[in-house]
């Protein structure tokens, strides 16, 4: 007989979990005492903050593949999770957060600390649950894993009483493998298959759309297979970045928003559209009643829910994208479209003359962001990982870094959370020390988690911090000289000397403020045998494009 908090602990390293992320508190107290004794087994992260805790475990399990996991007490530490968790709901991350609660006897008597954290959380999760007997920490434990993994990935909250942590019961862990309402696997139906090949046999201008989706599938090998194959022209997400090197010659460039020009304009002149593992989010389509709407739509898809959901498809494909892929590959014809793709690189000519010019090789005295990441290719290696917080600086690394292997991009995508570069930036460097990861962050983003640069200085993680400084909250500032006639409330930023910060937390820090010092700054940085803070003095006022607006259709797309 063991104590439930020793059953929580061993269950853990029964799922090879390598590293939790977490702050301790009253409620939790008896899992962090049980994991005293298993430090040699297990490793824990002192995080700042419990919301550094989920981005951490978010940044690891992102470029791991593996389930992130944390720990939280009740009340206030359970509910800085909650934006972690929205974030890792709607980006698909696997996550496990245990959470202690106070005494089951005590529930609903609102003592101290106790917060309806299941509650709370319900909408944030793909699956929680309240454990208040030891007997089922393990199956719960189990479960969460299994759920967290499987089919399209997604957080867990597992919330456990005081008293089922220090009650004795057996320990008995077995992994969950499956159970009755829960469907994972999901049949390719080669109809399907044969109407999708079909369609693309016939078309004249076919276009390929993918997003992370093929990532959480591992089927980066077969959509190479699939473009090698047909010759149809690619183009990322957001998250979908790095899945297909950005070298391919069938690449063609990034969708959304501050997407390139080239794949936003051509989505409304192609005829066969094909999207894998990705929901035609409103940042990638804009105005749906203008989107694609001369294209017939095959949609690739895991999660049902997101077939026809958005966009109303002529042949929905449902299951693993590395199946489904694979199989479409042996259906389809060999095939080239070189004067369609010339069509891309016509247009990609023109956004490099009106807009990467400007950005990479500016003639202005100020520094540019574009100029910043141009700079860190030169010196990154192929297998480095961005890690981005949100705004201005996001979208300008995601448009200039150069992504040539997989689960390289890590960044918040469908929430948009600020302050989730530097936390994520942790986890993703403790999987791995030796491999570089390059974290650009802006000045109120870095602002909203820079406590974690403690967890930074007290793990040694060699992260290399680059703050694009331009002294405004610059999306925002953006949007209101853009629509709302310059009326800048709000937006200016007076900052703290980030150096001397960095230099308090024993973090090697430089600030450059002239090009002539740029390159060798960066080179330095990414020499660095250890964590690096490199602050960049940008320019205040400039801005990302092109530029979809919001409501507009993707043909709208803007190059100033």
């Amino acid at each position: 007989m063991i104590r439930g908090a020793d059953i929580v602990v061993q269950s853990l390293i029964a799922e090879q979990a390598e590293i939790i992320f977490g702050y301790p508190g009253g409620a939790i107290m008896p899992v962090y005492d049980a994991l005293y004794d298993y430090h040699e087994q297990i490793k824990h992260v002192l995080t700042r903050h419990e919301q550094g805790a989920i981005h951490a475990a978010q940044g690891y399990a992102r470029v791991s593949g593996k389930v992130g996991v944390c720990l939280a007490t009740s009340g206030p530490g359970a509910t800085n999770l909650i934006t972690g968790l929205a974030d890792a709901q709607i980006d698909s991350t696997p996550l496990v957060c245990i959470t202690g609660q106070v005494a089951a006897h005590l529930l609903g008597t609102d003592a101290f600390q106790e917060t309806d954290v299941v509650g709370i959380s319900m909408p944030g999760t793909k699956w929680n649950i309240q454990v208040r007997r030891v007997e089922d920490i393990a199956p719960a434990i189990a479960k969460g894993f299994y759920i967290a993994r499987s089919g399209r990935p997604g957080p867990v909250l597992i919330d456990i009483t005081k008293n089922a942590q220090v009650d004795f019961g057996q320990m008995n862990y077995t992994p969950c493998l499956g159970f009755r309402s829960y469907k994972v696997h999901q049949p390719i139906d080669p109809n399907a298959i044969q109407k999708a090949a079909e369609l693309i046999k016939q078309a004249k201008r076919p276009y390929l759309l993918f997003g992370q989706g093929v990532v959480l599938g591992k089927a980066e090998t077969e959509l190479k297979f699939f473009l090698d194959k047909t010759g149809i022209p690619a183009a990322s997400t957001l998250l979908g970045s790095g899945a297909l090197s950005e070298d391919h010659p069938n690449y063609v460039g990034k969708l959304g928003m501050h997407g390139n020009y080239a794949p936003n304009l051509l989505t409304n002149q192609c005829d066969v559209l094909i999207a894998v593992g990705m929901r035609f989010d409103d940042r990638v389509t804009g105005d749906l009643k203008r989107y694609a709407k001369q294209a017939k739509v095959i949609h690739l898809e895991l999660d049902a829910a997101e077939i026809n959901k958005n966009v109303k498809v002529e042949v929905g494909v449902l299951g693993d994208c590395k199946e489904s892929l694979s199989m479409l590959t042996e259906a389809v014809e060999q095939g080239a479209h070189p004067e369609w793709l010339g069509k891309f690189r016509e247009l990609e000519q023109m956004e490099k003359e009106a807009v990467m010019q400007h950005d990479i090789t500016p003639t202005k005295v100020g520094l540019t962001m574009g100029e910043v990441i141009s700079q860190i290719n030169r010196y990154k290696a192929d297998d480095a990982v961005l890690v981005t917080d949100v705004g201005q600086h996001q979208m300008i690394a995601w448009r200039y870094f150069h992504y040539k292997k997989t689960r390289t991009q890590i960044t918040s995508g469908g929430l948009g959370t600020m302050g989730f570069a530097l936390p994520a930036a942790l986890g993703a460097q403790l999987h791995d020390y030796s491999r570089q990861v390059i974290c650009v962050v802006g000045d109120g983003g870095i602002q909203m988690t820079i406590q974690e640069l403690g967890a930074i200085m007290q793990t040694k993680a060699p992260v290399k911090i680059v703050l694009l400084n331009n002294n405004y909250l610059g999306m925002v500032r953006q949007w209101q000289q853009m629509f709302f006639d310059k009326r800048y409330s709000f937006t200016e930023l007076d900052n703290p000397d980030f150096i001397k910060l960095a230099e308090a937390y024993g973090i090697k820090a430089q600030k450059v403020t002239e090009r002539n010092t740029l390159t060798e700054s960066i080179e330095d940085m990414l020499i660095h045998d250890g964590p690096y803070f490199l602050e960049v003095v940008v320019e205040k006022e400039d801005n990302v494009f092109p530029m979809i607006a919001t409501g507009c259709s993707v043909e709208e797309v803007r190059l100033s």
